[in-house]
């Protein structure tokens, strides 16, 4: 009995050490961010400043490209031990959001009117839901701007940059030429959608229990757009390609207008030497309406440190460290300190860039093409893989928007 006894305590002993070194071993959390491998060093500096605070929580840090982020995610979900710390880009948030999988930052950003303040007004709006919840904080910032050729309009005779969609495609038209183009978009995540919006095309109603789209202004504008396509006067690479193609035919100095995210211009212009202030104007497209492309943070809501999660983000997101992410990559923050800093440097040292991120900071209520729904990429997908062989002249527009009516209501239909 004796033995029994002690080997009982014995095994008790290891279990509790076994629970204790279990118990040491989730004193960490896991950041994971959007393609961003060259940003290693500076996120070593908020580890650095997080554990002066928090010196018993290691924190690991982990990169996905673009193509594997979902996954990645969406497996660690599953499987109970999603990172802590999440970059999410565009609306992706919304999905983990309805799930209830993400951490309300609401609390926090009460509480801290530091962390709250240094945002500039209506960046926290982007991540708001109608329950009053707001699920992450910005990060980084890119928008939809009109880019004029300026060479191209002034040979085509036009002095002044659209204010409707029926003067950007006579503007269009008038540039088109052997080898020449007169606009091109970019199309993942709704970029393109501020042609329809021009034209007070909804994507959804405003519950967002019912696609919204089929109308006779949606039907114009979409035959408007195939005609223009199929006698180039845009080019069909607005309908094909991605971020390499639209940007590199930009770049070619072929095309007379370009709608596309700030950060294409800065990538095309890092490839063409002409693109630059003396060359291109920048405007808002007609209407001012514009589609994100950006990111920001949240925490999943099964961390066991939230508090220590939301640590890390004010860290990150700190003057410090966005004058760092702004300087890195020109680009915008929504810290209303830090970009008006870079805006007042590349005044003197690229005009045109200063330009751009001034007009990409504003409006931030004409957004369009952005819809906070856990059906947000089911609905696009459905909508742009039926109305894109309209665009490409394969099939006749009203086919093309009664078969994506169906297939969005039927996404929106299921659980």
């Amino acid at each position: 009995m004796l033995k029994k006894l002690i080997s009982r305590t014995a095994l008790a002993a290891v279990a509790g050490l076994g629970l204790a070194v279990s118990a040491a071993a989730e004193d960490k959390i896991t950041i994971l961010t959007w393609n961003l491998p060259i940003y290693g060093e500076k996120i070593d500096g908020w580890i650095k400043e997080f554990n002066e605070i928090h010196p018993d929580i290691k924190v690991e840090w982990i990169d996905k490209k673009g193509t594997e982020w979902a996954t990645f995610y969406q497996t660690q979900l599953a499987a109970g031990t999603p990172p802590d710390v999440v970059n999410i880009q565009g609306a992706l948030w919304a999905e983990y959001a309805a799930n209830e999988q993400m951490l309300d930052l609401g609390p926090y950003l009460e509480k801290d009117a530091d962390f709250s303040g240094r945002f500039v007004d209506g960046a926290l709006d982007l991540w708001k839901t109608g329950d009053g919840k707001t699920w992450m904080v910005p990060w980084y910032f890119n928008r939809t701007l009109l880019y004029l050729n300026k060479s191209m309009l002034k040979e085509a005779g036009i002095e002044n940059p659209p204010t409707s969609f029926d003067e950007l495609l006579e503007a269009a038209a008038k540039m088109k030429g052997e080898g020449k183009s007169g606009f091109l978009t970019t199309n993942f995540d709704w970029l393109y959608w501020p042609l329809f919006k021009m034209n007070g095309v909804d994507i959804l109603n405003e519950d967002m229990t019912k696609a919204a789209f089929n109308t006779p202004e949606a039907l114009k504008t979409l035959t408007a757009l195939a005609e223009a396509t199929k006698n180039g006067s845009i080019n069909n690479i607005s309908w094909t390609g991605r971020w390499v193609e639209p940007n590199t035919a930009f770049g070619s100095r072929n095309i007379g207008m370009y709608m596309a995210p700030n950060s294409a211009l800065f990538w095309a212009a890092s490839k063409a030497d002409w693109i630059n202030a003396e060359n291109v104007d920048v405007v808002d497209a007609p209407g001012d309406w514009w589609t994100p492309n950006h990111h920001g943070w949240g925490v999943s809501k099964s961390t066991a440190h939230p508090d220590a999660a939301v640590d890390l983000i004010k860290i990150a997101t700190s003057d410090k460290w966005q004058e760092t992410m702004s300087s890195t990559f020109s680009i915008l923050t929504l810290n209303k300190t830090v970009d008006p800093k870079l805006i007042a440097k590349f005044k003197t040292e690229a005009p045109l860039k200063a330009e751009i991120l001034e007009l990409a900071g504003s409006k931030l209520d004409k957004i369009t093409g952005y819809l906070k729904s856990a059906k947000e990429a089911r609905v696009k997908d459905a909508f742009w893989t039926s109305v894109q062989p309209a665009l490409l002249g394969e099939v006749d527009p009203k086919t093309a928007l009664d078969a994506a009516e169906k297939k969005v209501n039927r996404v929106l239909s299921r659980r």
